[in-house]
């Protein structure tokens, strides 16, 4: 749900920020779909373990598993976090379910790596601006950037990495997406908050990740999770919607939508001791082609 701005605090941010001191605050929650071309990608991180040879045959079902785990270490929600407890819980929650992928925002780049390589998963990891600039993570630092990832079971064979063409406040938001030997392709997104300052932002990344979801299930099919910061869904026409809105923490934020070459059971809720979210487990099965 964080957003680097937060709600009443966006002037006094940037000002902070000249000094190199950021604040990160909690914002909350709602909107619709279209959009247009995109800037280039950042390079991928490198995969923790050589890829696997050869594909897989697809499998019958698609579990993903989406967590936001504040990593930042300048979030208020860090104070929960108990680094590196955090990176022990997300391993303990992805070993117990073993998901086919895993969608993560509020990262950091060496966590990411960290987690991908105690649980033996393929990581992506896209970084995302702040004032233009990449944001290293702090509490501790070397950490590596802020940003967002996926983790994936197989091996992938491409992915790519955009800014929004809608953005409001000083960080800019992306989309990512990943193509798996598995024969699915898994997105992942964290849209700007519904604060006065970010809320038309948020709507803006509402509309064009329908479309982009949209095109990109016309060739295979198509599971997104992430923290969208609103209670209505984004997901294109023909899509499903799963969402954590029977959380604990900061409910009907976190998202998955599925295309309808999947169909997905109900959602299930993982509590979480080391972030301001829960965790959304959501197991769906192929359908047709």
């Amino acid at each position: 749900m964080n957003g680097i701005v937060g709600s009443g605090r966006g002037a006094a941010l940037l000002a902070a920020a000249a000094g190199c001191v950021l604040v990160l605050a909690s914002a909350g929650c709602n909107g619709s779909s279209g959009a247009r071309g995109a800037a280039a990608a950042d390079a991928p991180v490198a995969a923790a373990d050589p890829p696997a040879a050869g594909s897989r045959p697809a499998r019958a079902s698609f579990t993903l598993m989406q967590m936001n785990l504040c990593l930042s270490g300048m979030a208020g929600c860090y104070v929960k976090v108990a680094y590196p407890a955090v990176l022990d819980e997300a391993v303990a929650r992805i070993r117990d379910a073993r998901p086919d992928a895993v969608t993560l925002n509020e990262t950091c780049r060496r966590d990411v790596v960290q987690i991908a390589r105690r649980t033996g998963y393929h990581p992506r990891f896209t970084r995302v601006l702040y004032l233009a600039r990449p944001l290293p993570c702090v509490g501790p630092g070397g950490r590596g950037l802020f940003g967002d990832a996926i983790l994936t079971r197989t091996a992938r064979r491409r992915s790519v990495a955009r800014d929004f063409q809608g953005q409001a406040g000083p960080e800019r938001r992306r989309w990512l997406c990943v193509t798996t030997r598995a024969g699915v392709e898994v997105c992942t997104a964290h849209l700007n908050t519904r604060s006065p300052i970010e809320a038309a932002g948020n709507e803006a990344q509402c509309r064009e990740l329908a479309l982009r979801l949209a095109l990109r299930a016309a060739a295979r099919p198509v599971i997104f999770g992430g923290d969208v910061n609103r209670r209505s869904s984004c997901a294109p026409d023909g899509f499903w919607t799963r969402t954590d809105r029977s959380a604990g923490q900061n409910p009907g934020l976190q998202h998955v939508y599925g295309s309808r070459a999947l169909r997905a059971d109900p959602p299930q809720i993982v509590p979480a001791a080391h972030s301001d979210h829960d965790v959304l487990l959501v197991r769906a099965r192929r359908v047709g082609r």
